[in-house]
């Protein structure tokens, strides 16, 4: 027979949605039961996403600038690459940050049962643990429990040579030749270490172009960096068929519009995308709504449609994106806890961790364009940035969208160095409703790359005086 316990508040994943939710919760005085599967807390994103990539991405781009001072009068040694202490080095980023949230949730008095949860009911989960089953009863139950790597038909998805996110990270080995499936954040991220440990990287997207949906110019000079760092880069072509031989060598087919052809790979990595993981709680136990993509629909209080269940993150819809989750995973506590609370926000940015990063937030010029919404713009180009040029970063660029009526801010893009933190100042001045204006009037500091978001509003102004715009 099961053991059994009771939550005011259970939460199906520890992620950075879900370890949110129980702690707000937890905050404000109920008693949480935290369940995930995973030895460790942090969920995909501490444990094998956003920060053992990001660790990996510091690496590879120090090394490329190390690399770049040859040309300004100092040079290094060959770089020594020790496989072992770099994954040690990941290992240890990734485990500080777990004890923490172990800390965390030990100072919260928040239980953590590690296992994973089915639903039996609309007020209660069967957790399946190593010493056995236990029913969670609950008033309210939070869920994120996250997502998975999609696949693509045609692939040995169990041999060691076709890696995931996951697996890639896990850095076994360095391939010689590397395959990436896919020319979204993922698969551009992962290929760039990759290729700057050693790798000769190949990427087949199926699309026109690398980052589906964003911004052309904004992709540009990172597609001139990767045409350099990359072997290959094959647009409107499509993966039709992977074959292992014995060796551990991958025969792969690929088709575009000049026919097909076979090409030979150690190792290829599957970066098409994620997909939800409803289909692993027994949903059906419940009165929950899902939609035809396996996404549970919720209102802007992150509830279901049984209203003791809410449901944040990766499995409510896109973006699929920590720091939404972390957003809604608050908002879902303290409505569950009785607290006034709704997900409201004017927009959430966007970041490719690459180098150079790519960044948006709220409109972007392909959604104007496609859905016919006016804009005026005005845009900075790093080039004539003293900061970017001694930096080398002079092929970015910072853009701002305004609505042509009142000058607020719609939407904002920057490509180059550390573009992944000046959205911020974006996502500010959208929430805020700022005009060009009041973004052009603030006094940035100089040399800054951050003064190029002022100078693109003074750009739009007609102020600029580090330009000249006849």
């Amino acid at each position: 027979m099961a053991k059994s316990k009771h939550a005011e508040i259970v939460v199906i994943g520890a992620g950075p949605g879900g370890y949110a939710a129980a702690f707000r919760a937890a905050d404000l005085g109920k008693q949480v039961i935290l369940v995930d599967k995973d030895p460790t807390l942090g969920g995909v994103c501490l444990n094998r996403g956003c920060i053992p990539s990001k660790a990996l991405l510091h690496l590879s781009k120090t090394m490329e600038e190390a690399s770049h001072l040859s040309k300004m009068g100092i040079t290094y040694g060959e770089p020594q690459i020790d496989l072992d202490a770099i994954r040690a080095h990941k290992d240890k980023i990734v485990l500080q940050l777990n004890e923490g949230i172990a800390q965390m949730a030990k100072d919260r008095k928040v239980e953590w049962v590690k296992g994973a949860a089915t639903f039996t009911s609309n007020s209660e989960l069967r957790v399946k643990t190593d010493v056995g089953d236990i029913a969670i009863s609950f008033n309210k139950c939070i869920v994120a429990a996250g997502s998975a790597s999609a696949t693509i038909p045609g692939l040995p998805a169990d041999h060691p040579s076709v890696l995931t996110s996951r697996t890639a990270l896990d850095l076994v080995d360095i391939p010689k030749r590397l395959l990436v499936i896919g020319g979204g954040i993922i698969g551009l991220e992962l290929g760039q270490v990759y290729a700057a440990l050693g790798s000769r990287v190949s990427v087949v997207e199926r699309l026109p172009h690398l980052l589906p949906g964003t911004d052309s110019d904004l992709v540009r000079p990172l597609q001139r960096k990767l045409k350099k760092q990359f072997k290959s880069i094959q647009l409107s072509s499509k993966v039709t068929k992977v074959e292992a031989s014995e060796g551990g060598t991958l025969e792969v087919t690929i088709e575009n519009e000049k026919g097909t052809k076979k090409e030979f790979f150690n190792k290829a990595l599957v970066s098409v995308g994620r997909k939800p993981n409803t289909g692993l709680l027994n949903i059906e136990a419940t009165d929950v709504e899902v939609n035809e993509h396996g996404f549970i629909n919720v209102d802007v209080y992150q509830q279901t449609s049984e209203k003791n269940i809410f449901a944040i993150g990766d499995i409510v819809g896109n973006p699929m994106l920590a720091h939404k989750a972390t957003h809604e995973g608050k908002v879902a506590a303290e409505v569950a806890s009785g607290h006034p609370a709704a997900f409201d926000v004017q927009a959430i940015p966007s970041v490719v961790y690459t180098d150079p990063e790519v960044a948006w937030a709220g409109l972007t010029e392909t959604e104007a364009k496609d859905n016919g919404i006016a804009y005026e713009k005005g845009e900075f180009p790093w080039a004539a940035s003293g900061k970017a040029i001694a930096m080398n970063a002079n092929q970015g660029k910072t853009k701002i969208l305004f609505d042509p009526e009142n000058k607020k801010v719609l939407g904002v893009g920057i490509v180059g160095t550390g573009a992944g933190d000046m959205i911020s100042e974006g996502m500010l001045a959208i929430e805020m409703g700022a005009d060009a204006e009041d973004i052009s009037l603030t006094v940035h500091p100089h040399p800054t790359l951050g003064e190029t978001f002022g100078m693109a509003a003074e750009v739009f102004e007609g102020t600029i005086t580090d330009l000249y715009v006849p």
